[in-house]
């Protein structure tokens, strides 16, 4: 099974990053997915998760409003698209296998992790 995160990078406060995910290795659409973020000194943190079909989603409170989750089955892509950036989202991106098909939002509910995309938010 692979993740490979990609779109992360530098921009500006107030600026938008769109982050791609693609999957392989596993039948993609039977499991949910999520993206987590883990800024320097600070725990992995849940930013956003998504269920098998793509009806259901969750965020955390601090992304609530500015990322939107997707997910493309038949590409075995999920995206985070990051709208209204701030400097305190500045961190590693990671995208993740739920174990099951639904919404994930601890760290232990994912058995597959991607590399991480590096975000910086300059003010």
């Amino acid at each position: 099974v692979q993740l490979q995160a990609s779109g992360g990078g530098l921009v500006q406060a107030g600026g938008s990053l769109r982050l791609s995910c693609a999957a392989s290795g596993r039948t993609f659409s039977s499991f949910g997915m999520g993206w987590f973020r883990q800024a320097p000194g600070k725990e992995r943190a849940l930013v956003a998760t998504i269920g098998w079909s793509g009806r259901t989603t969750a965020y955390g409170d601090s992304v609530k409003g500015r990322f939107s989750i997707s997910r493309d089955n038949a590409r075995n892509m999920v995206y985070l698209q990051m709208n209204s950036l701030e400097p305190e989202d500045t961190a590693v991106y990671y995208c993740a296998f739920n174990k099951g098909p639904g919404l994930g939002y601890r760290t232990y509910e994912y058995d597959y992790w991607g590399q991480g995309t590096l975000v910086t938010v300059s003010s």
